[in-house]
């Protein structure tokens, strides 16, 4: 089973076959460090999401209800649905869900297994790098009931928190600004280190990291202590023939990547973005942000 650290799953409601999940978008307070909130903007009280899991071939809706004040709707990152579910109503026949409203989005899936996204598609420039975006997961019946076997999704964001001086780190709540392009704050699954949700793996085990970028910046992740096969790319498999050994992987804006390796070598290694400053809180010079650890239990 695939777990999003820190993060739920979004439950559903089985009817006549097809599955019913439902989102709220709202304004949310993202805690990102112990005390510093975030004002934002989520789905369900939380950025990211809540993670969707579907299987191949399931029909799902999924009823999104708007709660900003502001127009809005959700595109279904990599998924292959009907143009009017796709939720671009600037160029699609898909409509804005308009404050106080809500829009079923009616779909199969028939992508492959795999890593997926969804995330607002009006005012972008606010509306997801405020933090309207969650996971969405075409799980591999073959799995389910696998032994030895660790999956995790690490969602990365970015964000700039107004009124702080370089290398403060004041509890409070923070409004965003999205005219910078330089931000403070980086986050794996909506907190930054040592506020993070460690990923505990047995000695053995085999264990899938699947990384998901729908913000900004490019994040070169690298893993210490172990190489790692990358597996599938952006939510469809590579041909065990065609897979390559890394030990660091630039998740670009709107990628998603699945990595593979055996937990071989015990210890606590970390895992985090490779440019200097997202491995800070707010410039501190102590380790911070876009960083989280592989712990051996």
């Amino acid at each position: 089973m695939v777990i999003t650290p820190g993060i739920e799953d979004l439950e559903y409601e089985l009817k006549n076959g097809v599955k019913h999940f439902t989102l709220v978008a709202e304004e949310v307070d993202i805690e990102i460090l112990p005390g510093i909130f975030a004002k934002g903007m989520g789905y369900n009280g939380c950025s990211p999401g809540p993670t969707i899991r579907v299987k191949p071939c399931d029909k799902v809706c999924i009823r999104v209800i708007n709660n900003l004040k502001y127009k809005t709707s959700v595109h279904w990152h990599g998924l292959e649905v009907p143009n009017n579910m796709d939720g671009v109503p600037a160029v699609e026949p898909t409509p804005y869900i308009n404050p106080g409203c809500y829009f079923d989005y009616c779909f199969e899936i028939i992508n492959p297994p795999g890593t997926y996204m969804y995330h607002s598609h009006v005012g972008v420039v606010i509306q997801n790098n405020a933090g309207l975006l969650g996971g969405l997961i075409v799980e591999d019946p073959c799995n389910e009931d696998r032994q030895n076997y660790k999956d995790y999704l690490l969602l990365l964001q970015e964000w700039y928190l107004k009124g702080l001086k370089p290398c403060e780190l004041k509890p409070g709540k923070y409004e965003l600004d999205f005219m910078k392009h330089e931000f403070n704050f980086f986050t794996i699954n909506g907190r930054c280190f040592p506020y993070d949700n460690p990923l505990p793996v047995s000695l053995g085990d085999t264990v899938r990291i699947r990384f998901g970028n729908i913000q900004m910046n490019h994040h070169p992740m690298h893993m210490h202590g172990h190489q790692f096969s990358v597996v599938v790319a952006d939510g469809y498999p590579i041909k065990k023939e065609n897979q390559i050994k890394k030990n660091t992987i630039l998740v670009a804006s709107g990628e998603t990547w699945d990595i593979e390796f055996t937990a071989n070598n015990p210890g606590i290694w970390p895992l985090h973005c490779h440019i200097p400053h997202h491995t800070s809180n707010n410039g501190c010079d102590k380790t911070g942000g876009m960083f989280t650890t592989i712990r051996y239990t």
